[in-house]
């Protein structure tokens, strides 16, 4: 994104290691071993994939979540860390509308009227980012580290040879 547009999409199908699925997973995402046996594995995509990440201010929902995914595939592999901020949507959700009872992904898509189709990978960093320019504008903000010291989030930050959480500032 830029300016609040989103300007490009992208996603990948990964060969995971080790080769195995489980149930839950397939029937949560909708991915089954054919359809990435084929896929190239982590490495091997790695340097293209980081180009969005490195130097760049990453949101996600729950990031906790995704930032230790990201961390424990690249010790596998054995890589470097990129560098880069993230915010995480739900902190975000949970100060902008403090009222609400739910800040899932999905409940809070659904607050602000997002349409995606939620566990889609693709799909669900969209519904992130119109969750992070949807705060902007109610903060009449232009930008996502503005938004964060108005809402007083602390700013994750991953970096080589460690990371440090998102969180929200007292």
């Amino acid at each position: 994104m830029e300016a609040g547009e989103i300007i490009e999409k992208q996603h990948w199908y990964i060969r995971p290691k080790p080769f195995y699925f489980h149930p839950y997973n397939v029937y949560i995402h909708g991915i089954k071993p054919e359809d990435v046996r084929d896929e190239p594995d982590f490495s091997e995509i790695w340097r293209e994939i980081s180009t969005y990440l490195e130097n760049n201010l990453v949101v996600a929902h729950n990031a906790s979540f995704d930032i230790s995914v990201l961390r424990h595939v690249l010790d596998l592999y054995d890589l470097d860390y990129p560098q880069f901020d993230y915010l995480c949507t739900k902190k975000l959700a949970e100060k902008q509308w403090p009222h609400l009872d739910k800040y899932g992904l999905k409940s809070i898509a659904k607050f602000l009227d997002v349409k995606f189709k939620h566990h889609d990978a693709m799909e669900d960093a969209y519904a992130c980012a119109q969750i992070a320019v949807s705060a902007c504008k109610s903060q009449n903000v232009d930008c996502l580290y503005s938004l964060a010291r108005e809402l007083r989030l602390g700013l994750g930050k991953v970096y080589q040879g460690g990371y440090r959480p998102a969180r929200i500032r007292s």
